[in-house]
């Protein structure tokens, strides 16, 4: 199954499964409140989520001038992939990492921390880079935005059941209304975690194409898991976790990586090892 298509399916199921919740809790109205909702929620990230994740992490714009670097590797590789060039941050925390943002190709922004300049080498970089230019060109952070805010809707759905007694109150089946309130949510997470992975791998794939040279991914993805188990971002906010190239949170095993946002570094490093691309 391609990474597009699976992508598209758990979208169908992370859907069907708000939509389900919202009938389950409050009937044909709750339903369509549920997708009243979702639209509201979908708008305003859609729109405004870049410029309040960029100025959380209090990054600054980089210039041709001030970040001569990073500004010409990210400059040949929109060119290499097509893509306009993006608005280029650099946000002032030694812990390495980066990520992007945007609602599409046009209005997109890719940051990197301070950190991450300094310990990668140009080869390293570029690898890095392009992750998050193929994260624009797939249109990776709408979908994530999206199912993010299914995920939460699903939640606060569930809240709305446990306390409000509404399924009582309607006469509606009592089984039906604790899946919705427990089963629901915890299934939103699952399938939004699994979203994110998926979209990992393909950006990961994209990005050694794009810059043609997935060892130097590889070995950037190395040394920011290293370093990132040694401290983790400022003002970091735990929803932000799957922007990132590397989970700023420690790894999880065993049933945790359900949860997990990224998938493992292991596979994503033998993935990028077994690619052939040149430059």
């Amino acid at each position: 199954m391609s990474n597009m298509f699976r992508t598209f399916v758990l979208m169908a199921v992370l859907t069907f499964l708000f939509v389900w919740a919202g009938g389950a809790i409050g009937g044909r109205e709750g339903a369509v409140f549920a997708f009243v909702l979702a639209a509201a929620m979908n708008f305003f990230a859609y729109f405004f989520s870049d410029k309040m994740v960029l100025a959380r992490y209090r990054a600054r714009e980089a210039t041709p001038q001030s970040e001569p670097r990073l500004y010409g590797i990210v400059s040949g590789l929109a060119e290499r992939a097509g893509l306009p060039m993006p608005t280029v941050y650099v946000i002032p925390d030694r812990t390495p990492n980066a990520f992007a943002t945007g609602r599409n190709p046009r209005h997109a922004a890719v940051a990197a921390t301070e950190g991450i300049l300094d310990m990668l080498d140009d080869d390293e970089l570029a690898g890095v880079m392009a992750h998050e230019l193929a994260h624009v060109k797939h249109r990776d952070i709408l979908t994530g935005t999206i199912a993010s805010t299914f995920a939460g809707a699903v939640a606060m759905l569930g809240r709305f059941a446990m306390y409000s007694g509404q399924g009582r109150r309607s006469g509606g089946n009592p089984l039906a209304l604790m899946l919705a309130a427990i089963g629901a949510p915890i299934a939103a997470m699952i399938i939004r975690m699994t979203i994110s992975r998926t979209r990992e791998y393909a950006a990961d794939e994209g990005g050694a194409e794009i810059s043609g040279r997935p060892d130097g991914l590889a070995d950037a993805l190395i040394k920011i898991s290293g370093a990132g188990k040694r401290g983790i971002l400022k003002h970091l906010n735990t929803a932000h976790s799957h922007m990132f190239i590397v989970n700023p949170l420690s790894g999880a095993r065993g049933m945790a990586n359900l949860f997990a946002s990224h998938p493992p570094m292991e596979e994503r490093v033998r993935r990028l090892r077994a690619m052939k691309v040149t430059a």
